[in-house]
């Protein structure tokens, strides 16, 4: 397993972006087609696909850390808000835990991800 991070920068709040991270309807405009929740799990559905992630950490306006429920690893993925005190930049940090030879696959996910997200918030 290897652990990619990447950092976009955001003009947005901390809070719209948590929003956008952390409830179904915000993840489900980027993230996936449609999402659900029931407690502390998330569904996450794309087309006939679905995929269950648990919440392991939640501070809101701060960060989310999942961990996938499915396979026979247990990945984790996760988003770090940090504002600049001095500028007031927001940057978005995602991490994700993936298989060594998928890593530049994951890269081009997230960067075409979070670019729908950046659209979404008109960033």
């Amino acid at each position: 397993m290897k652990e990619i991070r990447l950092e976009f920068f955001l003009k947005t709040s901390p809070t719209v972006l948590f929003s956008r991270i952390s409830t179904p309807s915000g993840l489900a405009e980027w993230f996936a087609d449609n999402v659900k929740v029931e407690g502390k799990i998330f569904t996450f559905f794309w087309g006939e696909t679905e995929q269950q992630a648990e919440i392991l950490t939640m501070i809101p306006n701060v960060m989310i850390n999942f961990r996938w429920l499915d396979g026979e690893l247990s990945t984790e993925f996760g988003f770090n808000i940090i504002q600049d005190e001095l500028t007031g930049d927001v940057a978005l940090i995602v991490s994700d835990n993936i298989e060594e030879d998928d890593a530049e696959d994951a890269r081009n996910l997230w960067i075409s991800q979070v670019a729908k997200l950046k659209h979404m918030i008109g960033s």
